[in-house]
């Protein structure tokens, strides 16, 4: 089923080519021209995304904003303009804006945002995405086994918490291999849906079940060459780890309806935050499994354990967001740059680069400052620990977080310095859903 997006833009134009973006990258768009319109559509369909201007002929995105929240309607929200006004930035954040986009929007940065947003189940990629060259030592040992174990056609599993990148890691194995000219197939299957997850993998030839229309094929043929990343393999039902194990196993799978029995001529690259090894005594991961996907590991450490990198890696968000919100920014105070060394990053690089993207966005002084930053009362509440935390602390952070939020995830996450999809998880994992 396709994610539903709402456009609200009086700007006839511009929304419809916000449209044509959208649907040739495979969501279900549909616009308003303003406030009263976008209410009554969305009491009769379900968005999942919704992309509103700040000026509307009647009403604003902000009050549509503050109507969602009213309504207890938690919808990731999007607000762009041509006026950058840093009253209205800060208004919209404590209202759950998952962002805020001056105007005019680039379709590759708004696709991408999109994507964040969906965590998308599957990506494919044939190129590797420029990065951030990282010398921590850490980094650098991690660094040198990813060249080492890269000729090879060993499957590799990347341990690692959520946002300390993994899948860069899996990227530069594969550009180190000798599959780089071929695809990359990013997975996350803690989006599979178990029902699904055979024809996902496999394909379907037409007709197999109903409602398959057409033939379809699966991420084993999408990544036929290449490697086959897969992402949160620790979420992987029993069923699916059995279904992948016999591919593994035997090197051949078979579409769904097909009685064509096809070669599986990928490379395994896996990733995950669990402790596969307690998963295995609890039953929920197969021992057989693991073994056959951890042939060579790689451990990538957290934001926090490679202080080093902490500075030259904001420093280097700075400039592209600066560039990016055309803002005039010069660096950081020596007072933010203590603090962004003292803080823990619990959401790692991606916690980084989201907070230098919101002070670039809010500061009033060509030098970041903690407040921009948010760090000058989270460093208190959040405590400067080291490593990770144990389980009784985290949950009564996140239940705190929540209930000081009104149970809203986005601000809850947002005080937590940790995504929306990662707090969903730790909701889960700890019952306070």
């Amino acid at each position: 089923m396709k994610r539903k997006i709402l456009i609200v833009e009086d700007n006839i134009g511009l929304s419809q080519m916000q449209k044509d973006w959208f649907s040739q990258a495979g969501y279900d768009a549909v616009t308003a021209m303003n406030e009263p319109v976008a209410r009554s559509l969305i009491r009769k369909m379900g968005f999942d995304l919704i992309l509103s201007d700040v000026r509307l002929p009647e009403g604003s995105g902000i009050s549509l904003l503050e109507w969602l929240h009213k309504e207890k309607r938690d919808i990731p929200f999007i607000i762009t303009t041509e006026y950058v006004s840093v009253p209205d930035v800060v208004r919209t954040i404590k209202l759950g804006a998952m962002d805020y986009l001056p105007k005019p929007v680039r379709k590759e940065h708004l696709l991408e945002l999109a994507d964040d947003i969906f965590q998308p189940m599957v990506t494919v990629r044939k190129k590797e995405k420029a990065l951030f060259h990282r010398t921590s030592p850490k980094i650098l040992q991690v660094e040198k086994y990813a060249k080492l174990v890269a000729p090879s056609e060993m499957s590799v599993m990347i341990l690692g918490a959520n946002g300390t990148g993994k899948e860069s890691v899996a990227q530069s194995i594969h550009q180190g291999s000798e599959r780089w000219n071929m695809p990359f197939v990013a997975v996350n299957c803690g989006a599979l849906p178990r029902e699904l997850a055979a024809s996902l993998f496999f394909g379907h030839a037409k007709g197999a079940f109903t409602g398959a229309d057409t033939a379809k094929i699966g991420y084993f043929d999408m990544a036929k060459g290449g490697t086959l990343f897969l992402d949160e393999i620790g979420t992987m039902s029993y069923e699916i780890q059995s279904m992948l194990l016999r591919v593994l196993q035997e090197s051949t799978y078979t579409p769904i309806g097909s009685g064509k029995e096809r070669v599986a001529d990928v490379r395994i690259i896996t990733a995950t935050n669990e402790d596969l090894q307690q998963a295995i005594k609890d039953g929920r991961f197969r021992e057989d499994l693991y073994h056959r996907l951890n042939e060579f590991e790689i451990r990538q450490p957290s934001l926090a354990e490679c202080p080093e990198d902490i500075i030259p890696l904001a420093e280097f968000f700075r400039e592209r967001h600066s560039k990016e919100l055309k803002r005039a920014t010069s660096g950081f105070t020596e007072d933010a740059k203590c603090r962004m060394l003292s803080y823990s990053w619990p959401g790692n690089v991606r916690d980084l680069q989201n907070r230098v993207k919101r002070a670039v966005l809010l500061a009033s002084s060509p030098l970041l400052t903690c407040q921009d930053l948010g760090l000058d009362t989270i460093i208190e509440s959040m405590g400067s620990h080291r490593g990770k935390m144990p389980e009784a602390d985290e949950k009564e952070r996140v239940g705190k977080a929540l209930m000081a939020s009104g149970g809203n995830v986005s601000r809850a996450a947002e005080s937590l310095g940790i995504s929306r999809v990662t707090l969903y998880k730790k909701m889960r994992k700890y019952g306070l859903e």
